[in-house]
């Protein structure tokens, strides 16, 4: 089978499922993957073969891409602020808008390197806190963006966390001489006093926030296949895990510290308000690349 048919006959069959352009680039995704060809090889080199042996593992995996399971659980991968993650069903895969969280919070290290310089803190290694870690993507980027850093991940689920522990960046560690973040299976709505004395200079989170009655309106890729775990939270309280947030960082943020979570476009304002309300008076929005409320900062 020539790989351009292959491409052309998968992109076909998804449609049903996806507009023609994100199916096209899902199959483009699985020849990647499963192939190691490029996403241009069947154009540049439009005789390319499918190689012997592998048109069974490309038609089992389309079978499992028509029954609406997202490409990144087929190849187990998923790219995010430029590395590859591995992801299994027991995790959320990482999406775009939630770079933007990691984005803002690396900009802000310069100026909380400065104001932790009065504290006698300069010489200590920064202290990351990332909340409802899942996948690990934001604690993993964040200790290799931020050599030195010791940052912590924290989840309810033990399958989650095993994910995180597995991710593969022992090469890059040594490279950018960073430090592997630590792992801990946490409640965050429940209060723990694990952290007593300890202090932290960024907190970072992207817990559930989608309303449980927006669940139909939710593609099947991702309601029949991601964790609702980290997905949903109940209709009478959308906002359940920004208070939990907020008591976290009222109890372990430094004074000079700062926080990010993601949140809900839909509640922009009153998420926060949630963070005003205790006290973080900066508490403000940050819109992601479409303009739309995607991060409150405090």
């Amino acid at each position: 089978m020539l790989l351009k048919d292959f491409i052309n006959d998968g992109t076909s069959s998804l449609q049903a499922l996806y507009p023609t352009e994100e199916a096209r680039k899902i199959v483009l995704m699985l020849c990647e993957a499963l192939l190691g060809v490029q996403s241009y090889t069947h154009i540049i080199e439009p005789r390319t073969e499918v190689p012997s042996g592998r048109e069974e593992v490309l038609a089992e995996a389309l079978s499992r891409l028509l029954a609406a399971e997202p490409v990144q659980y087929v190849t187990g991968a998923a790219s995010f602020c430029g590395y590859d993650f591995r992801v299994t069903p027991d995790v959320l895969i990482p999406r775009p808008e939630t770079e933007c969280l990691v984005r803002e919070a690396c900009a802000a290290v310069e100026a909380l390197q400065r104001m932790r310089i009065p504290a006698g803190k300069s010489g200590e290694a920064l202290q990351v806190l990332d909340l409802c870690t899942g996948s690990g993507c934001i604690a993993w980027t964040m200790a290799l963006s931020l050599p030195g850093a010791r940052v912590t991940g924290v989840d309810v689920s033990e399958e989650a966390l095993a994910v995180a522990r597995r991710q593969d960046f022992g090469r890059l560690l040594r490279k950018a001489g960073a430090r592997a973040p630590e792992f801990i299976r946490l409640d965050v709505l429940e209060p723990s006093a694990i952290f007593e004395g300890r202090s932290f200079d960024l907190i970072l989170s992207n817990p559930p926030y989608i309303p449980a009655s927006q669940r139909a309106l939710m593609r099947p890729n991702v309601v029949d296949h991601e964790p609702s775990l980290a997905l949903f939270v109940p209709d009478a309280d959308p906002l359940l895990f920004y208070r939990a947030i907020a008591a976290w960082a009222k109890r372990c943020l430094a004074p000079w510290g700062r926080g990010f979570v993601e949140i809900h476009e839909d509640f922009g304002p009153q998420t926060r308000d949630v963070f005003l309300q205790n006290g973080f008076d900066r508490a403000s929005l940050v819109k992601d690349f479409y303009g739309k409320n995607r991060i409150v900062a405090f």
